[in-house]
């Protein structure tokens, strides 16, 4: 698997689920562009080292019904298919290193989200074996995927963060009773914010530091905590934005400084699982990562699961952009931020991951007429409020 980029105006990459995306400049076909290169791209040495460097795309229908520059971070070019990627080998390549996990040694992770998809990838490249314990609402297609690549997989009823038997707690025990096992604990390992500190650097030089805001939706937080503390050291004035899905608290730890409403105890309230229908994003508690993010947020904006699923199907229909249902609150985020700013700002947001592992939910209309959430497919961005 190769993954080529920006050589003579040609961007190609290649990622898991996604065939190929090609950015041609000045109407010349990709045979004339290849015989322009003056050498041939890079080969990598393995499949960990096509991880990160991913472009940005300007997201042309929404730049131009707001009359700013709104670019996604297309994490999902990414060889296991999303930004959680770049986490997965910052957590094994820092646990290897300091004695935590030796090779095939086994790492356990309790994920909703794409976590274990890109553990279990980074884990066959490096020697390791993985078991992911995830709760038996998340879309199937994660489930397969996780198998595909060679993970012990275990689907467990959803249940309160508190409930011993919470898909993160079981896999923490089962690291604990296991010889060799090594407890990944995204929520908590900073090695997954120290990820994010290379995306922001990364968006820094795309953008060749002129940006005005990045948004994003956080889960364990590590995207917005690394990315916002790079932007916010090298770039003066740059706002970041939080977009925080149905069911969660982030938005109120921003704008109220508590995780709660007036009439909630802070911590004893914990998300129930049936609050949204985008998977990956949105908590009811403080992590040691998000806790990182906190000092660099200036605002915070909430979205739902309708805007969601009308961005998601906005952005293929004008963009031909198919993406999941956490890339799609981003957008809905950066919408919401370039109104806020007014035209003529430049807006980052990330793509997390595509929409092929949410064909079973989030893009099953089967599934949204039951939730409720069948799409209009709106001729304008009306549906943003």
């Amino acid at each position: 698997m190769l993954m080529w980029r920006d050589c003579a105006g040609v961007a190609v990459a290649v990622g898991a689920g996604v065939s190929a995306l090609y950015w041609l400049k000045g109407g010349k076909s990709v045979a004339e562009l290849l015989s322009e290169w003056s050498s041939p791209p890079s080969v990598a040495p393995g499949t960990v080292q096509l991880i990160g460097n991913t472009p940005l795309v300007r997201i042309k229908s929404l730049s131009e019904a707001t009359g700013c520059e709104i670019y996604g971070k297309a994490e999902f070019l990414n060889p296991g298919g999303s930004i959680k990627d770049r986490v997965a080998l910052q957590i094994v390549e820092e646990a290897l290193a300091s004695g935590q996990l030796e090779e095939g040694g086994t790492i356990f992770e309790g994920t909703a989200g794409s976590t274990g998809v890109s553990l279990s990838m980074v884990s066959a490249a490096l020697g390791c074996k993985c078991h992911v314990v995830l709760p038996d609402d998340a879309a199937i297609e994660k489930a397969e995927l996780l198998q595909a690549y060679g993970a012990t997989v275990e689907r467990v009823r959803p249940v309160s963060m508190s409930h011993r038997d919470h898909f993160v707690n079981i896999a923490r025990r089962r690291a604990e009773q296991t010889k060799g096992g090594f407890f990944s604990n995204q929520f908590e390992n900073l090695a997954n914010f120290r990820a994010h500190l290379k995306t922001g650097r990364e968006i820094f030089s795309q953008t060749g530091g002129k940006l005005d805001a990045f948004v994003a939706a956080a889960g364990t937080g590590g995207t917005i905590a690394g990315i916002s503390k790079y932007l916010k050291t090298h770039v003066r004035d740059v706002r970041v934005y939080l977009i925080d899905p149905p069911g969660s608290s982030l938005f109120n730890r921003v704008r109220r400084g508590v995780l709660y409403t007036a009439v909630e105890a802070e911590g004893k309230r914990l998300k129930n699982p049936f609050d949204t229908i985008t998977e990956g994003i949105g908590i009811n508690r403080l992590t040691k990562n998000f806790m990182e993010a906190e000092p660099f947020i200036d605002d915070a904006f909430q979205g739902t699961d309708y805007e969601a699923v009308e961005m998601a199907r906005w952005l293929v229909k004008k963009d031909g952009l198919f993406v999941g249902s956490s890339s799609a609150m981003n957008c809905v985020g950066a919408l919401k931020v370039a109104r806020k700013l007014g035209p003529g700002h430049t807006i980052v947001t990330i793509l997390c991951d595509g929409g092929q592992r949410h064909l079973s939910k989030f893009h099953n209309l089967d599934y949204l007429e039951k939730m409720n959430l069948s799409p209009k497919d709106c001729n304008d961005l009306d549906f943003v409020k």
